[in-house]
């Protein structure tokens, strides 16, 4: 079987991973545990994944989840709403927050909430505003932290209006965490992503070591934030450097060492744990029978569902889920189906070469104009549902000349009254009918996922049926809603591009 071997990245290297043979090793562990020497590896049963499928679902599971947590709330997201659904939410956390309060001289309850600044500053009522109450009522227990990227400064921060500001780059990660259960998701925290904005969302759910590296992560994200107060004002905690007035080198070497000591420390962690149990399971078997190990219940079950954590800060200098991503789109073998779908379809050039360049069958999901959230904008912001047509056009025109219909597929979702934001790929190995690996959270594959913002996913593989099950059952619901893309998909008036926005789109096509 062929070797894994690790693309060259155009940007300065990151440490050279050994690559693992694609067949299964002696101790059982499957091909992509290669992944594992660039990150941790957290082995859990599969009876602990849970996949969700709707809006709906997603923010029914948040409000339960906030109801019942004991020892902390860790969310991470683009920004928080001002609605009332949102409002809702800040309702469940004040009541939980106070329950604790009352409960202890000495409340046990933390909440942590990591947005980013300019999103979340947006206008005169915004996630800050929604925010404050809960430091000014529980100071102890709550902090907001917003992200600030690092090149938005100087001149550039001084010209660029609100809105604009938010295509430098961002805090992008979204991650949702009560006491020891994970939620993995693209969606943010807004009402459109609790009721007709489609993404995708899954479950972790008693899993302490993932929830203690993404609280660990979020942690280290919030110390290189600013600090929001009380009086809706903004600082950094003492000692570091300011991420726009301080000095921008320093400022991203502090932020990657933080970044990476979380990374290192926790592979470190699992490593450690992953030999301790392979020798005790070792010892177990050569002194018990099959049947008295089993019946015992001494050890926990065998994992079969590896989850790994990619991150994404290229501000930073951190890019494992780009060098990951791109590992996975080279050694697709032949046969092999990648299942890709974007809410923005605008792939690196780098995908875009792999996906056109490799072996296996892809089928592409993006959003049609009209689930565009982009769709019926005002000014300028209008026109960029057209700009993804164009784009989508292009590399469309790209396949055709190479003659690679068959083995490259456009798909785009259409739902009425809905707007589509799922991202994230299944991968179905060469004969197989279900997944064994999908990616899931905030990336896109696109320009500003890989340069620009924070990012973070999980690679979640598994060897368990049932939950190959869900996984397939997830990408066939999302890909039903779909129309095949043809020549004349793009005849059609909705598809119509000006000539301004052909002549703009090469020139911002890497701020959106």
């Amino acid at each position: 079987s062929s070797w894994l071997l690790l693309p060259p990245l155009l940007t300065p290297p990151i440490p050279v991973i050994t690559a693992m043979p694609c067949s299964l090793c002696p101790e059982g562990a499957h091909r992509f545990q290669w992944i594992r020497n660039l990150v941790p590896e957290f082995g859990i049963s599969s009876s602990h994944v849970k996949v969700l499928s709707s809006p709906a679902e997603f923010y029914e599971l948040l409000k339960v989840q906030i109801k019942t947590a004991k020892q902390r709330v860790v969310m991470a997201s683009l920004y928080l709403g001002t609605g009332l659904l949102e409002q809702e939410l800040v309702n469940c956390l004040e009541e939980t927050l106070e329950k604790s309060l009352q409960a202890n001289e000495s409340p046990n309850l933390r909440v942590s909430i990591l947005l980013d600044y300019t999103r979340g500053s947006r206008g005169r009522k915004n996630s800050r505003t929604m925010l404050i109450p809960l430091l000014q009522r529980f100071p102890e227990q709550v902090r907001v932290s917003l992200f600030h990227t690092p090149n938005l400064r100087g001149l550039l921060k001084l010209l660029i209006p609100e809105r604009f500001n938010e295509t430098i780059g961002l805090q992008h990660i979204k991650v949702y965490l009560f006491d020891d259960n994970v939620i993995l998701s693209g969606a943010n925290l807004s009402d459109l992503y609790f009721t007709n904005r489609q993404d995708r969302y899954v479950l972790l759910q008693d899993s302490p070591e993932i929830a203690d590296f993404f609280t660990e992560l979020v942690d280290a994200i919030g110390d290189v934030s600013l600090q929001l107060q009380q009086d809706d004002t903004v600082q950094m905690m003492e000692g570091m450097v300011h991420p726009y007035q301080g000095d921008k080198v320093r400022y991203c070497e502090i932020a990657n060492r933080r970044v990476m000591e979380v990374i290192d420390s926790a592979r470190t962690r699992q490593e450690l744990l992953h030999a301790k149990t392979f020798h005790s399971s070792q010892q177990g078997s050569s002194t018990l029978p099959q049947h008295d190990s089993e019946a015992s219940g001494g050890l926990k079950p065998e994992p079969d569902t590896w989850i790994y954590p990619l991150i994404q800060m290229k501000p930073f200098g951190i890019q494992i889920d780009e060098m990951v991503t791109e590992t996975l789109l080279t050694e697709a073998e032949r046969d092999a189906r990648i299942y890709l779908t974007t809410g923005y379809f605008n792939l690196t050039q780098a995908y875009m070469d792999l996906i056109l360049g490799t072996r296996a069958e892809y089928r592409i999901l993006l959003a049609s104009p009209e689930v565009n959230g982009f769709f019926g904008a005002k000014g300028v912001a209008g026109a960029i549902p057209s700009a993804y047509v164009y784009i989508e056009h292009q590399f469309y025109n790209e396949v055709c000349c190479l003659h690679q219909q068959e083995r490259i597929q456009l798909q785009e979702y259409s739902r009425a009254g809905w707007t589509f934001h799922a991202k994230g790929l299944w991968l179905y190995l060469a004969g197989s009918s279900l997944p064994c690996l999908t990616l899931i959270g905030s990336p896109n594959f696109g320009y500003r996922s890989v340069h620009r913002d924070l990012e973070a996913q999980v690679a979640i593989v598994t060897e368990n049926k049932a939950l190959q099950q869900q996984l397939h059952q997830e990408q066939e619901q999302l890909y039903l809603c779909s129309g095949v893309v043809s020549s004349s998909t793009f005849e059609q008036p909705s598809r119509h591009v000006k000539l301004w926005v052909k002549l703009v789109t090469p020139l911002i096509k890497n701020f959106f």
